[in-house]
């Protein structure tokens, strides 16, 4: 078994240290991959603090991992060795249940899917993206086309997914208003996905400190909350909202009064605390209130191969190992721009 570099945390407070870990040889179906980057996302940072339910301490995080291909099982079709590959939030599901053969592994109830960090099939604890090495089976991987800039296709694994999955579903394209709420590493994405889809785009922020970068990823409109009238002013306005903020005192009802009739407010944030909304806003326009996580391994690469059709790809901040702690406490408070990447290289150092 392979022995790696890896940055690991030890409890809540989310300290990283560098640290080596196994990683087991693959098996017949499985590849073993070098991973060269791994993104940071908010979801890591949740679970590290123990925001979400216990965890298996010393955690190794990360569901943002590409590299290259080392080793391949006798059995695998999909990979060879030199290939660019990518995991994202899912590496083992039952590929049996109905949700399965569906293409919807992410909603696997035979028991569930199998997040790519936390616990196996047998209920050991697994390690994630933080790390210079990873085994995963074959159907679990996607392949990362060369005309995305390597170093940036990480984040595409989640945030890339996470946004393109409910965009497609509400059929965001040419004639349709979609706005973005909140313009951080998830919104950048719906921004740019939006507008390759051919909608109209606007991105609704607290204040205007990002309009520049919005129009410049492709949105037409850019409205500060901040400023008196705003919310009023862009009543009865869209068909899609995308709402990438985790604020669960976010005013809810405003912002579904902005749906023409028939829209949709679809929800990628996931507040940690209950929010509340008044239903005459939905009942008012039948609009709907929905919510979406990320997609299949299917969909995951349709969404890869149409990020690289599109010249699509992520604003990163690219770091080492030792910078994980401060790049926590940074996306935590709102100093990224728009998503921190880890060089697995400098595990080395």
């Amino acid at each position: 078994m392979p022995q790696v570099f890896a940055y690991a945390c030890d409890d809540k407070t989310s300290v990283f240290h560098r640290t080596t870990i196994e990683i087991r040889e693959p098996a017949d179906n499985e590849i073993y991959f070098d991973i060269q980057y791994a993104g940071i996302c908010h979801s890591d940072i949740h679970t590290a603090r123990g925001e979400w339910g216990p965890v298996h301490y010393p955690l190794v995080p990360g569901h943002e991992l590409v590299g290259v291909v080392k080793k391949v099982g006798d059995k695998v079709t999909k990979f060879k060795a030199g290939d660019k590959v990518g995991v994202g939030c899912m590496f083992a599901s039952c590929k049996e249940c109905e949700y399965c053969k569906a293409g919807e592994e992410q909603f696997c109830n035979n028991p569930h899917a199998y997040f790519t960090y936390g616990t196996d099939q047998n209920g050991n604890p697994t390690t994630g993206g933080y790390a210079q090495g990873f085994t995963v089976r074959e159907d679990f991987a996607c392949r990362i086309p060369d005309a995305i800039p390597f170093e940036t296709s990480a984040p595409l694994l989640c945030a890339g997914i996470t946004t393109y999955s409910p965009l497609k579903r509400w059929q965001a394209g040419p004639g349709k208003k979609v706005a973005v709420l909140g313009m951080g590493g998830l919104g950048h994405m719906g921004v740019q996905i939006a507008a390759a889809m051919g909608a109209e785009v606007h991105v609704i922020s607290h204040s205007r400190s990002k309009e520049e970068d919005g129009k410049r990823l492709g949105a037409s409109y850019y409205h500060a909350t901040s400023e008196p009238g705003t919310l009023e002013a862009l009543r009865d306005t869209f068909d899609i909202i995308l709402c990438t903020v985790s604020a669960s005192d976010l005013n809810y009802t405003a912002y579904l009064n902005m749906l023409k009739p028939y829209g949709v407010f679809v929800d990628v944030g996931l507040p940690e605390e209950p929010a509340s909304i008044n239903l005459s806003a939905l009942v008012h326009g039948n609009r709907v209130m929905a919510g979406s996580m990320i997609g299949g391994i299917d969909e995951t690469q349709e969404m890869l191969d149409f990020c690289a059709e599109h010249g699509i790809h992520p604003v990163i901040e690219m770091i080492v190992g030792e910078d994980i702690t401060e790049a926590y406490n940074k996306v935590t408070a709102s100093q990224v721009r728009y998503r921190y990447v880890i060089d697995t290289a400098t595990f080395n150092d």
